[in-house]
């Protein structure tokens, strides 16, 4: 898909396939959104970009993206955000944050497949030595509310599935 850069400054090197955006920058492409103070943008020879995002001194990095098949998004906050566009995979680098829907991760690395939909969180180091003990925090909602068994059912118990009694199965055919 085309990529909108907005920019207060934009240099592009078409020999190196490199693109460098600073000032209140904004890339829209698709359904990704990527705001950030400075970008660096590479293209590798089939195409494939790869963007880092950088804060600067007026806050975090910021990126959300549409959720595949769903109407909900993700969206993240980071000091720098690293996207490869070929593998789906966002990295965000210190203070990082993402939201999935209800739920949230906080830690210093944030590593997030966007098509897996899978997290890896590392609070990382305490940055000076009055810091403390650096931890990820998160907040997963559950799936499906009300769908929970009060309990296991036992071997060779017969269930009672609820419902409205709408699930039409075909009958086998002799």
């Amino acid at each position: 898909k085309p990529m909108l850069l907005e920019a207060n400054k934009i240099s592009i090197d078409d020999v190196r396939k490199q693109q460098i955006l600073e000032g209140d920058v904004v890339i829209t492409k698709g359904t990704i959104l990527i705001k950030a103070d400075r970008i660096v943008i590479t293209e590798d020879k089939y195409g494939f970009q790869r963007g880092v995002a950088f804060a600067g001194k007026n806050g975090l990095a910021y990126m959300r993206q549409k959720r595949e098949g769903r109407e909900d998004y993700v969206e993240g906050r980071a000091e720098r955000i690293e996207y490869d566009s070929n593998s789906e995979i966002a990295e965000l680098f210190h203070k990082a944050w993402v939201k999935s829907g209800e739920d949230e991760v906080k830690g210093d690395y944030i590593w997030y497949d966007a098509i897996s939909e899978k997290y890896l969180v590392s609070a990382g180091e305490a940055r000076t030595p009055s810091d403390p003990t650096p931890r990820v925090r998160a907040v997963i909602q559950p799936r499906t509310k009300g769908s929970e068994p009060t309990r296991p059912a036992g071997k060779g118990e017969r269930l009672d599935l609820k419902g409205d009694g709408s699930l039409n199965v075909p009958a086998a055919q002799e």
